[in-house]
């Protein structure tokens, strides 16, 4: 999914290449990422290009990823809640 915030679309071995995991896992998490409506696909040739749904999906995602900084900040102040000017 972040990788997904990240670009605008992408093929699933490009995905899998990114975090680390096997094209079939990553597969099979779009497919249950897509059937809940947060990522659309397209076909392009031979390759199917996903991407997030809409801002409502990349919203959730960016929510997401500061629940999840919170969850190992460890009583840290989370990298969310500093401001730019002072990093």
């Amino acid at each position: 999914m972040l990788a997904l915030k990240r670009a605008e679309e992408l093929p699933v071995n490009a995905l899998a290449e990114l975090v680390g995991k096997k094209p079939s896992g990553v597969s099979q998490h779009l497919a249950r990422l897509r059937m809940a409506r947060m990522v659309t696909t397209r076909q392009e040739g031979t390759s199917v290009l996903y991407r997030l749904t809409d801002e409502h999906a990349v919203a959730l995602v960016i929510e997401a990823i500061k629940q999840a900084e919170h969850a190992v900040a460890n009583g840290q102040i989370p990298p969310h809640h500093h401001s730019p000017s002072s990093n």
